[in-house]
């Protein structure tokens, strides 16, 4: 049967084979498999998130290796994203496409001016390539 799987997946089951509280924690909450694949495909393997699932004896050695500094950091990381989180959950969509549609309306304007200059360039290339007069009277000759 794994012989017909993707190999992508067949690396993922060998993955989850490692991560015995994964498997429990995904049959005891009658969770899909799918969103814990996307997280293993765009995170990987190494990644912080699957620590939570590692058994208990190895947390706590891993933990014991964990260094103050390497605490702090995590922590602080944790508090930049929730911060994070709090500013999306707060952003107000719809002012946000407004403002995206005025600046898209900005820039057709910036095009269309752009153009027109290109055009007039094109009627009248003459005065375009003639020389300029100054507007000083003084320091002819």
């Amino acid at each position: 049967m794994s012989s017909n799987l993707h190999p992508s997946v067949a690396e993922f089951k060998e993955f989850t084979g490692r991560y015995p509280k994964l498997i429990k924690h995904v049959r005891d909450n009658q969770e899909s498999w799918q969103p814990y694949y996307e997280k293993w495909v765009l995170l990987g393997e190494d990644d912080p998130y699957w620590k939570q699932f590692t058994e208990e004896s190895e947390q706590g050695k891993t933990n014991d290796q964990q260094t103050e500094g390497e605490a702090q950091d995590s922590t602080n990381n944790k508090e930049m994203m929730g911060q994070f989180m709090n500013m999306i959950e707060n952003v107000d969509l719809n002012k946000v496409q407004g403002h995206i549609q005025q600046l898209n309306g900005a820039i057709s304007n910036i095009q269309n001016l752009v153009g027109q200059f290109q055009e007039m360039k094109k009627t009248n290339p003459t005065k375009g390539n003639a020389q300029k007069k100054s507007p000083f009277g003084f320091g002819r000759d």
